[in-house]
């Protein structure tokens, strides 16, 4: 969110996260943008938001835009959606908690479909998301919310996502038209740009770095870890296809996989956006044996190539303490539409100051 939010062309005071490789991530492109943000490393539970202010010069009510993604977890589809009977899922109010510390002009947050369903404590289905704004309705808020596509805004994944932006009253916030569409819907009176392919965005990338020739991850990473097992039952996958539906490959080919394993061990179709970018299975390449690398991830989910990530890149049978190369990108928001919507906010700020709203 904080590339979309600064393309928009707002300034970031401070960034709040947990994982270490994702704070490593910041810190270097902090740097390397020459840019001024700090970040805080830790639980976002254990700071004052009343130290941060001051620490950071803010009074009440100068902040132009809180935004941020709470933990998916507790609400995601594919989890097993205890929403707060979950702790990550109680750290969505963490946003309300800082919303009346600061009092920012407006903000923005991104969750999951799965949150405008989530049953509260008593079982009521959509309690989680009715006393969320609620709470923002009772700080004098008006929240507004929609589920955006990626691929409608020129991303080629097909991504869902809530997006929740809440402005003071009045509130003349509309959410960004899409300049995209399918192919069969690209016609009409006000045409559309059809859908980005993932050969679109990663075609003109040379092979990467393997493993085996460098042991030191290149900046781009644009780096190649997958196993010689990987690549073995990968083989033959058509584009497009998982190796799951592949009935005619060895049965130690397919190994312990059932047909539910739509996700695992898939190859992405050049002619089509991608499949969403989660932070488990690594998706492979449409047509050579190996993983998506890192950088190919980043093309797909809308990342500038001065981009540089930080943290280990794991197998899809691996596993690290803190988020991977991959996963970091996988709970990321696509940047083109954190871009979109913060461009959308910051036509109603400057509105709001403007006609002394």
């Amino acid at each position: 969110m904080d590339i979309g939010v600064v393309q928009a062309g707002f300034e970031i005071e401070a960034c709040i996260e947990l994982d270490h490789n994702c704070c490593a991530t910041l810190n270097e492109n902090i740097k390397r943008e020459g840019r001024a943000t700090k970040v805080y490393e830790g639980d976002i539970r254990s700071f004052d938001p009343e130290i941060i202010m001051k620490e950071l010069s803010i009074k009440k009510g100068e902040i132009d835009l809180l935004f941020g993604g709470p933990p998916c977890q507790a609400f995601s589809q594919i989890g097993k959606k205890l929403a707060l009977e979950d702790e990550r899922g109680l750290l969505l109010y963490q946003v309300i908690r800082y919303a009346k510390a600061l009092q920012p002009h407006a903000i923005m947050m991104e969750q999951v479909k799965g949150l405008l369903t989530a049953k509260d404590l008593n079982g009521v289905s959509g309690g989680v998301f009715n006393s969320f704004i609620s709470q923002l309705d009772n700080l004098g808020y008006v929240p507004k919310w929609k589920v955006m596509l990626a691929a409608d805004y020129g991303i080629p994944q097909l991504r869902h996502r809530v997006i929740l932006v809440a402005t003071r009253k009045p509130n003349g916030f509309e959410f960004p038209d899409p300049t995209h569409a399918s192919s069969d819907k690209c016609g009409g009176l006000f045409p559309l740009l059809p859908y980005v392919s993932v050969g679109d965005v990663i075609a003109d990338l040379p092979s990467p770095v393997l493993k085996s020739e460098c042991s030191i991850i290149p900046d781009n990473s644009h780096y190649d870890v997958t196993p010689k097992r990987d690549r073995e039952r990968i083989h033959g996958v058509p584009e497009g296809k998982n190796l799951s539906s592949q009935l005619h490959l060895p049965a130690e080919q397919r190994g312990n996989l059932t047909k539910k394993d739509t996700t695992k061990f898939l190859r992405l179709n050049r002619q089509k956006p991608s499949n969403t970018l989660r932070g488990g299975e690594i998706f492979y390449h449409p047509i050579e044996d190996r993983y998506l690398t890192p950088r190919e991830y980043m093309r797909i989910h809308g990342f500038p190539d001065s981009y540089v990530l930080r943290g280990p890149i794991r197998g899809r049978t691996g596993s690290v303490r803190d988020l991977d190369q991959h996963r970091q990108i996988g709970n990321a928001v696509p940047p083109p539409l954190a871009k979109a919507v913060a461009e959308k906010i910051k036509e109603i700020i400057l509105c709001h100051k403007y006609t002394n709203f």
